[in-house]
């Protein structure tokens, strides 16, 4: 069951449900989940819920009611997982918190998703992904040189979601093992600071803070976006057999991976601005296409730098067959195949529900009537 809004815990639920789960996602009656409202460019949907929201059942009930909350309390008792993302000290002020739930049900595994975990200075403090992106440093290290920028996806909430997601399934298989349930507390902060060690490990060793670069990468060079005659390439340099290939089989410079002053990625770091200029004057003589070829055939990594309508008709996308269709309140929509691709589990994708479309079926199944 989740008592779920925006993006981190209804990310974190639409996975089970992906995999099969029952999610009843409960709503408030008078609106439900505030990401309904986000907008309505998906034939009347928001894009938002539609992504989140697949697979699952919509009741609505009101918990500051008797009868709703002898409802939830009905629900949680059938319940496997509860997952909550609302506001700090909601879900305890209900009644809901993990040490008032585990008396009755030792078997329930809770999972909670704040921005800042349950103690700490910060604990009551409100979070969403940009703040969050900003608290971790994630916006310090994204961007130009002039302006940093945060990731255009909500990365904090996908993060959390899927943290939150992997520790369900192995709390669900340790209950196997323990008969127990579980305490989950995933923190959006926590999350993203993971993400950040690359960086923050840097700045342990050497006392630099790692420089914002744009599409080029912070401490690897030569790796990212450099331009052609036409528009930009995207290639990645791993390691000196690499950088060798590229001297000679795509500049046609051989004499350059000996230069002393790109010896190493150390030395192309301390020398980036001159080797990476030197790399473009030469690219720039060329178009697209012919680089990708001798990349190709010189076995660097490579690639396009899309835009969202190039990435919507991804030919390795099709080939694939991720795009499917599901249903929703507006009729048929895309979807896009989960990537667990599980060979003998394979993902199972419901539609998108109404608000409170399911409550006459749940409460049925609880044993109650509609009011």
């Amino acid at each position: 069951m989740a008592l779920e809004q925006a993006v981190a815990a209804p990310f974190c639920s639409r996975q089970l449900a992906d995999m099969g789960a029952d999610v009843i996602k409960v709503e408030r009656p008078d609106g439900g989940d505030f990401a309904r409202g986000y907008d309505r460019v998906l034939n009347g949907l928001s894009a938002h819920f539609a992504w989140l929201n697949r697979g699952k059942r919509s009741i609505t009930l009101d918990v500051r009611t008797e009868r709703d909350r002898e409802v939830f309390a009905r629900l949680l008792e059938r319940s496997d997982v509860f997952i909550h993302n609302l506001a700090p000290g909601a879900v305890e002020r209900l009644g809901l918190g993990y040490d008032q739930l585990a008396v009755k049900l030792p078997r329930l595994i809770w999972c909670g998703i704040s921005g800042y975990g349950p103690d700490g200075p910060y604990r009551d403090k409100k979070a969403y992904d940009l703040l969050v992106q900003a608290e971790s440093g994630v916006v310090s290290v994204t961007g130009s040189a002039d302006a940093p920028a945060k990731v255009g996806v909500s990365i904090a909430d996908i993060a959390s979601g899927l943290y939150g997601y992997s520790s369900i399934l192995a709390a669900l298989l340790n209950r196997q093992r323990t008969g127990a349930g579980d305490r989950i507390d995933i923190s959006m902060l926590e999350c993203l600071t993971e993400w950040m060690m690359p960086p923050l490990y840097w700045w342990h060793g050497s006392g630099q803070i790692p420089q914002r670069c744009g599409v080029r990468h912070s401490m690897i060079v030569p790796y990212g976006a450099y331009r052609c005659a036409d528009g930009a390439v995207n290639f990645a340099i791993q390691n000196e057999r690499e950088w060798r290939r590229l001297c000679d089989q795509v500049l046609g410079m051989p004499a350059l991976a000996d230069d002393e002053r790109f010896a190493g990625n150390a030395a192309r770091l301390r020398n980036r601005a001159e080797l990476e200029a030197m790399i473009e004057e030469r690219l720039g003589r060329d178009t697209r296409a012919e680089v990708l070829v001798r990349l190709d055939q010189a076995g660097i990594a490579n690639g396009a730098v899309n835009d969202v309508a190039e990435v919507a008709g991804h030919r390795q996308l099709a080939a694939r067959g991720r795009w499917v269709s599901v249903d929703s309140p507006v009729g048929s929509i895309p979807a896009l195949l989960p990537p667990h691709n599980l060979q003998h589990a394979p993902p199972r994708l419901g539609a998108v529900p109404a608000l409170g479309q399911h409550t006459r079926e749940i409460l049925a199944e609880l044993g109650f009537e509609e009011n």
